[in-house]
């Protein structure tokens, strides 16, 4: 047997799927009637229409639209994207609708993990939009913030290959501190953070110092995942219209200033034990950053920042920092020798539709650049090494 073959990989950046009726059992009609949380479904009349004005190629049936206070959850998903979105679904991912409902069930979800998939550690997909849209009042965030988490208790509760990565609500910053005790109670060891400014504050806001201070009292380690269309300042999203800028901004962009917020502020300075991880934006970016950072920004204004960076930047990022990489993905080898191989984590973000099956042949044969043993820290060790997997659940 390989050392590939005797891989007990665990998924870096899992998602659930969380079914509509969650929201309803856990908050009541009348709050979900208040915040005006449904589906807006396409309609023979809106098809017809569409199509007399667009043309034939607009004649087809549109995906449902989440909405919530009156417009819509995801921003700037325009009606163009939409029928390109349903082109997609049609013809490239015919088995996308099927994948998307495994996410929904536990059983179906372990089930769908086979035997190449050890373990997983499971984030949002619609939650995340929810609870971090600007257009909800604090209280009205972290209801939902608490119902979300409540249910993915009770999806990964009787599942020991599933692993909870807890939502807060950065909505108001004063009950992060108990969102993370309740937290604590279901046993997780990991939340996640969008990485942009949320509600006004982004990650350097003093008032989040409470917060930093019990994640690393706690042993709970921070993973940012970001995306396209958050309701919320977005990189990207004041420029751009099409999904294809939005989409190719959103992630890397607002993981460098992710990490720059937590560098310039002292968060990393202050929390040497506090780990952080930046997914689904590939990692091409670390080593360029990182050198601009340590070698322009740093020496600049030497004493500027000195209470508060007192290494070179990429020390930091060497010493608390993972980052996800994706298939494929070329500069891999200047990646390593920037942070090192302990420091990838690899997610398959199933069930996604642009990533709907995981191989561990094709990640063999798409990064063979990589020994073995890389691969398997990229697939397993430095995994579990991030999200405290082997500690109590």
């Amino acid at each position: 047997m390989t050392i590939l073959e005797d891989i007990k990989i665990h998924d870096a950046d899992r998602h659930v799927i969380e079914p509509m009726d969650l929201w309803t059992e856990s908050l009541g009609q009348a709050f979900i009637n208040k915040v005006g949380l449904n589906l807006r479904f396409d309609t023979v009349a809106n098809r017809l229409d569409r199509t007399e004005r667009l043309g034939s190629w607009a004649d087809i049936r549109l995906s449902p639209q989440l909405m919530l206070k009156g417009k819509p959850a995801l921003k700037k998903w325009n009606e163009n994207m939409q029928i390109h979105a349903a082109y997609k679904r049609e013809e490239k991912f015919a088995e996308a609708d099927n994948q998307m409902s495994l996410g929904m069930d536990p059983i179906k979800q372990v089930q769908s993990m086979g035997k190449e998939v050890h373990t997983a550690s499971m984030f949002p997909t619609f939650a995340g939009f929810i609870v971090n849209n600007h257009n909800l009042t604090d209280d009205e965030s972290l209801q939902f913030c608490n119902a979300y988490n409540h249910w993915l208790n009770d999806y990964c509760k009787n599942h020991d290959r599933l692993y909870g990565v807890g939502l807060v609500s950065r909505h108001n910053p004063s009950n992060l501190v108990s969102q993370v005790e309740q937290i604590k109670r279901f046993g997780w060891k990991t939340i996640v953070l969008r990485p942009e400014v949320i509600n006004g504050k982004d990650l350097g806001d003093p008032e989040y110092n409470a917060f930093w201070d019990i994640c690393e009292s706690s042993n709970i380690s921070i993973a940012f995942h970001g995306g396209t269309h958050l309701q919320a300042p977005t990189a990207g999203s004041d420029r751009f219209s099409s999904h294809f800028a939005m989409h190719a901004c959103a992630h890397p962009m607002e993981m460098q200033q992710a990490f720059l917020s937590l560098l310039e502020s002292g968060v990393l300075h202050r929390h040497p034990n506090l780990k952080f991880a930046f997914l689904e934006a590939g990692a091409g970016w670390v080593p360029s950053w990182l050198w601009r950072l340590d070698e322009i920004c740093k020496d600049d204004l030497p004493n500027e920042l000195a209470h508060n960076i007192a290494m070179p930047p990429s020390e930091y990022f060497k010493r608390q920092c993972w980052v996800g990489v994706e298939l494929g993905e070329p500069c891999l080898q200047e990646v390593i020798k920037m942070i090192g191989s302990d420091k990838l984590l690899y997610g398959t973000d199933f069930p996604h539709p642009d990533h709907l099956k995981f191989d561990i042949n094709e990640f063999n044969e798409k990064n063979t650049g990589l020994s073995s043993n890389i691969i398997a820290q990229v697939l397993s060790g430095n995994g579990l090494e991030f999200f405290n997997i082997g500690q109590k659940k």
